[in-house]
């Protein structure tokens, strides 16, 4: 059984700096990709920043320059070094890995979520 596990998630004040971990067990496969996404009350879920196996990182905009993905392929886990937070960045924060089935099915396993808060 997949298991996503996140950690590192809590309330922080504007400009300052967290770091989210998540491990990821149970795997018997090759992870195409590992990412995190976010979710703020009455928003969809949105991509935060992804990295693929092969070293490749994608961040949204809102996140270049603040956020950096890394991860460990041997591991199976992947983190979000997060800096310069703002109050727009409260959200639960999704671990994701994603098996790729086929040229057009992924298969996504999802963490179930921490929580960052940023206020003052």
């Amino acid at each position: 059984q997949v298991q996503l596990v996140e950690s590192g998630g809590e309330l922080v004040q504007p400009g300052g700096s967290l770091r989210l971990s998540c491990a990821a067990s149970g795997i018997r496969f090759s992870i195409n990709s590992m990412g995190w996404y976010r979710q703020a009350p009455g928003n969809q879920r949105e991509l935060v920043a992804t990295a693929t196996s092969g070293g490749r990182t994608n961040h949204a905009h809102s996140a270049k320059g603040r956020f950096t993905i890394t991860r460990d392929n041997a591991k199976n886990t992947v983190t979000l070094q997060m800096s310069s937070l703002k109050p727009e960045d409260t959200a639960v924060y999704y671990c994701n890995a994603d098996r790729r089935l086929s040229d057009s099915t992924i298969l996504k396993y999802w963490g179930q979520g921490t929580q960052v808060t940023v206020s003052s």
